[in-house]
Parts: structure tokens; C-alpha cells; sequence
């Protein structure tokens, strides 16, 4: 049986919190057409088994930014696929067990390899450990392509600290960004994460900040709002999508979809920043 993201729920007791990586976008969503490098990716283990998906972003033709938790190779991640349309899964028929459109999720469509579709079968993390080390959870992970992707244009990487001017700035509530992903988008329990709606198709929202300094943050997450007044959040399978700076035509990545405090996508999300000198530094040579 094919497994729908994935949840590692840890209880910080001393911060009485419940934290789960999320793997779609929820609340006020539109289709996202801003981002085509930005990708639906199917992870594999060792047998060629589907095991999880998330979302990435491609930085250059063969290079997908994602988050640490998607790329585990720890638990068991080995290989990977990523779609680029839109629609990536969004005809998927539970009784073929794949989308006739896209083949996901266990293969490229007839003409799409290289184009639309790619394989890896390199794999990294930036020494992810199942949020051990929280805040610091090391939520980063990268995807090496086996074909390259061209596009117009790719994600770019922020400044080092370009998010630290806004820690004591007044004003952090206008400040925008803007999340993309292919994960849930509704859930159908109001008091549970399942059963839920999942489009698999490329959404995108606006949130705005909340802090970049709590005992959640403390520097190294980016802890934004989705919730009402216009706004949108991330759910399960968004994980590792972008947190872009800005408005919705904005290409610049800051932060990855890292987690969430509750199973029901409410609240405030958290995206693991990537504008600190160590991160990008990993990102440009991982291993």
C-alpha cells in the first residue's frame, strides 16, 4: 500500500508541543503558474517501493531544493522522482494506481523524461535527524537530477541573513511571503489531519511573519501566519516547497517548508531558513 507523506510527531515537553513535518496549501490558495521549477518528488527505498512525496524546487537544471525530512536516507530513502506540470498528480485513479496523465507516481509519461519528468538517484540531507536537535533541525535536502531540467528560469538562494533585518523590525506583520506545494488542501475532520482532499496539483498562498526569534525559531526557522484575512498555510506534502519573499511573482527562496504544531494544519507554519553562510555553503557542495 502506497503511504501518503509522512509524520514523525515529537512531543517537546518542555515546550508542551506537538511538532509535525508537513508535507498542500491550504486557506486562500490560487493555482500556482508563478513557479513552474517547482516540482512534485516521489521518494523510493531500496526496492523501488513509493514510500513518501513531498514538494522541491529546482536551483539550477539538475539541482531541487527540498527539505531534510523528504530526503531521509536514514529511513530509507534511496531514489527519487519529480514532476513539474502543474496538475502533477491531479488525475491519479486509486483503481489504476497512477495518474494516465503524468504517470505518477511511479513513472514519467511517454515523452515527458527530461522535459517535464526526471529521475535521481542521488540523494542528500543536511544531516536531518528526525528533529533531535530542535530548533535546529537541519531540514534541508537535496535532490541531484539525473536529466536536466531547462526552464526560463530557477529558484534563487537569498543573501546570507537577508531575514535577520526583520527580527526587530517594526512592522513584521506586513511583511509577505509566499508558499507553493502540492500537498493536502482540505481537511474533512475538523479535528483530525484525516480524512482530507489532496489536489496534487501545484497551489500557492500568501502568509505573513510571526517571529524569526521564539525558542521555536531562535534563528534558524521562519515562523509565518496562513490563516484568514487573504492568507494561506501548508499542510502534509508540502514539505521542503519554497517560502518565497514577497508577492507570488517573487523567485526568491529563503526558507523550506519544514513543520507544522498541530495535525490538522492550523496555526502557524515553520520553514527552515536557508539565508545562514553554513547552509548555503552545504547546499553548493552537499554530501
Amino acid at each position: 500500500m502506497q503511504k501518503f507523506g509522512r509524520a514523525f510527531p515529537l512531543v517537546l515537553v518542555a515546550l508542551a508541543l506537538v511538532v509535525m513535518p508537513v508535507l498542500a496549501i491550504t486557506g486562500n490558495w490560487v493555482n500556482d503558474d508563478e513557479h513552474p521549477y517547482v516540482g512534485m518528488v516521489a521518494f523510493y527505498n531500496a526496492e523501488g517501493t513509493f514510500i513518501w512525496r513531498c514538494t522541491g524546487s529546482l536551483i539550477s537544471p539538475t539541482k531541487l531544493l527540498t527539505a531534510g525530512h523528504c530526503a531521509d536516507t536514514a529511513e530509507g530513502a534511496v531514489t527519487a522522482r519529480v514532476w513539474f506540470q502543474q496538475d502533477a498528480g491531479a488525475n491519479y485513479d486509486p483503481d489504476l494506481g497512477y495518474d494516465p496523465v503524468t504517470g505518477y507516481a511511479d513513472s514519467c509519461a511517454a515523452g515527458t523524461l527530461g522535459t517535464l519528468c526526471a529521475t535521481s538517484d542521488e540523494i542528500y540531507n543536511y544531516g536531518f535527524a528526525n528533529f533531535a536537535g530542535y530548533p535546529d533541525t537541519h531540514d534541508v535536502g537535496i535532490v541531484i537530477l539525473d536529466q536536466p531540467i531547462a526552464m526560463s528560469e530557477y529558484g534563487q538562494l537569498p543573501t546570507v541573513g537577508i531575514l535577520d533585518k526583520l527580527d526587530k523590525a517594526r512592522g513584521l506583520k506586513d511583511t509577505l511571503f509566499t508558499v507553493s506545494g502540492y500537498g493536502l488542501t482540505y481537511s474533512t475532520n475538523t479535528k483530525d489531519a484525516l480524512p482530507n482532499i489532496s489536489y496534487r496539483s501545484r497551489l500557492m498562498a500568501s502568509s505573513t511573519l510571526v517571529n524569526l526569534g521564539s525558542r521555536s525559531t531562535d534563528g534558524y526557522n521562519l515562523q509565518t501566519q496562513g490563516n484568514g484575512d487573504g492568507r494561506g498555510g501548508t499542510c502534509s506534502g508540502d514539505s521542503g516547497g519554497p517560502v518565497f519573499l514577497g508577492p507570488s511573482s517573487s523567485n526568491l527562496i529563503v526558507a523550506v517548508t519544514s513543520f507544522g504544531m498541530n495535525s490538522i494544519c492550523r496555526g502557524t507554519d515553520f520553514g527552515y531558513r536557508i539565508d545562514r553562510q553554513e547552509v548555503l555553503d552545504w547546499i553548493a557542495n552537499p554530501n
